[in-house]
């Protein structure tokens, strides 16, 4: 294997793991009120025309690294769209049940309480 070919699976291998982190969180969490709806979009229009490009270079990591981005920006946008209900009603909710509890311990340390 070249120097270039190995390089470029190199960085496909860390590019792909690095994005691991994002979409388990997003799919744990289902909270992705933090990503524009409009990015995602943009991202997988990008993708789309990116391909034509891409695939009718020769296959190689390029192809790996390409497919990646194609699938983790999918994921995001399908994630997106199926969970902002649930994602921030989820936040808002615990939000709301921690404020609740932090009222309630002013008001117990004010009757003495604990």
């Amino acid at each position: 294997m070249n120097l270039p070919v190995l390089a470029g699976t190199l960085s496909t291998v860390l590019f792909a793991v690095g994005m691991l982190p994002m979409l388990v969180k997003a799919v744990r969490t289902r909270d992705l009120a933090s990503y524009s709806l409009g990015n995602l979009v943009l991202s997988n229009v990008a993708n789309a025309v990116h391909s034509i490009y891409v695939f009718n270079l020769p296959a190689g990591p390029i192809w790996a690294l390409h497919v990646a981005y194609v699938l983790a920006s999918a994921l995001m946008l399908a994630w997106w769209l199926r969970y902002r209900e649930t994602g921030s009603a989820g936040r808002n909710g615990r939000t709301n049940i921690s404020l609740e509890g932090s009222a309630a311990g002013i008001h117990a340390s004010e009757r003495g309480e604990q």
